[in-house]
């Protein structure tokens, strides 16, 4: 689990605009380039091409 403290500072690193858990706490996404950063073993992965292109609204949440 990633703690609010990290959440606070972690920033998209292709926009640096902030960036928030979705719903099943398993990836932090950029909701201004619309990308997906995975979380593995409670470690997120904040790499471009690593990241998951959102394509539909209901993937947001």
């Amino acid at each position: 689990m990633i703690s609010q403290a990290l959440l606070d500072i972690l920033a998209c690193p292709k926009c640096k605009e902030a960036v928030i858990m979705n719903d099943s706490q398993d990836g932090l996404i950029c909701e201004t380039c619309r990308l997906l950063y995975e979380i593995l073993d409670d470690i997120p992965v904040m790499l471009i091409d690593e990241a998951t292109s959102l394509d539909d609204d209901d993937q947001m949440s």
